[in-house]
This record gives structure tokens, C-alpha cells and sequence, in this order.
């Protein structure tokens, strides 16, 4: 249901962005905001408070970010609380900064691997993720996680390409258990 609810209301808010051909200017509007209510967990915690009347929840909002962001953004802001889907904020934002990257031709990539790697092989994997998708520029972000032991864990978007021995240890678990003697 939450991913729902950040597909729906992300995608609005891209079609805004869109309509009006302010999608850099509203990514970049977002990151912010994103980064603020990260530094304030507190914010948060009052909008998503089930004994605040949605008013005052309303008039808080106008108070902290009236002039301070773009009367299209605030607005939306007005939705998602009159809407009681401020818990989802994190998501839609999310979901809203990806669908402009994707627009812009970016690809966002989660690389883990079992050990680091040397910059040489990060540079490997970015220019074969680059040659076998139909993106211009990708955004490589890599996790250490020694629970798969060797290979690595590709996730772009809603695809997987695991090549993990954790993973081909646990298929050939499987296959072994289905034999019968």
C-alpha cells in the first residue's frame, strides 16, 4: 500500500513539474526539502501526530515554509496532509526524484559486493551498466555486505541481477533438497 501511495502522489507531482517544465527546478527544491526533514525527525513526528487537528497541522506548514519554497510545492504539501499521507513524504519524494532522474536520462544503481572495491572496478561496472541500458549517465551507489560471500547484487529500479554465492549456494540448496533417493 505505501508504494502505492508514492507511485500515486510522486507521479502528481511530477506531472506538475512537468506541465509547467520546472522539473530541474522542483528536483532541486525537493532535495532540500528532503535534506530538511531529515535534520528534523521532529517535524515529522508533529505532522504524522494523530491528536493535531489536520488546521493546525496546516497552519504549521504555512508558518514554516510559506515564502521559503514554491507556492506549487506548498501546496502539494497541503494535499499530502489534508490527505493523511504526510507518513508517506519520504516515499513520494523519493519516488518523484527518481522519475526526474529517469526523465534526465540518469540511472540510479545499488551495487553490493561482498568486499569494496578499487575505484578501476567501480568504473568497470558503471561503464557495463552504461553499454547493456538505455541510460545517459548513472548514479552508482555501493554497499559492502559480507553475508554474500563473493560476486554482487545489482538492483536498478524495480530489476535484480544477483550473481551473489550466497544466492547460487542457496538454488543448489534447493535443487538438492528436491532430490529424491
Amino acid at each position: 500500500m505505501a508504494k502505492l501511495v508514492s507511485t500515486t502522489y510522486g507521479e502528481a507531482l511530477f506531472e506538475l513539474a512537468s506541465e509547467n517544465g520546472r522539473e530541474e527546478e522542483f528536483l532541486n527544491e525537493i532535495e532540500a526539502l528532503k535534506k530538511l526533514l531529515n535534520d528534523h525527525p521532529d517535524f515529522g513526528n508533529l505532522m504524522n501526530h494523530p491528536k493535531i487537528l489536520k488546521e493546525e497541522k496546516l497552519q504549521v506548514l504555512e508558518e514554516v515554509f510559506s515564502g521559503r519554497i514554491s507556492r506549487e510545492l506548498l501546496g502539494f504539501l497541503h494535499l499530502v496532509v489534508t490527505k493523511d499521507r504526510y507518513g508517506e513524504i519520504d516515499g513520494i519524494l523519493d519516488f518523484f526524484v527518481d522519475k526526474v532522474k529517469q526523465h534526465q536520462g540518469i540511472g540510479i544503481a545499488h551495487v553490493a559486493t561482498a568486499v569494496s572495491l578499487n575505484e578501476a572496478q567501480k568504473k568497470e561496472i558503471e561503464g557495463k551498466l552504461l553499454s547493456t541500458t538505455s541510460f545517459s549517465r548513472m548514479e552508482m551507489h555501493y554497499q559492502v555486505d559480507e553475508d554474500l560471500i563473493g560476486g554482487m547484487v545489482i538492483r536498478i529500479g524495480d530489476r535484480v541481477v544477483d550473481s551473489s554465492v550466497k544466492t547460487k549456494l542457496f538454488e543448489l540448496q534447493r535443487e538438492l533438497l528436491k532430490v529424491q533417493l
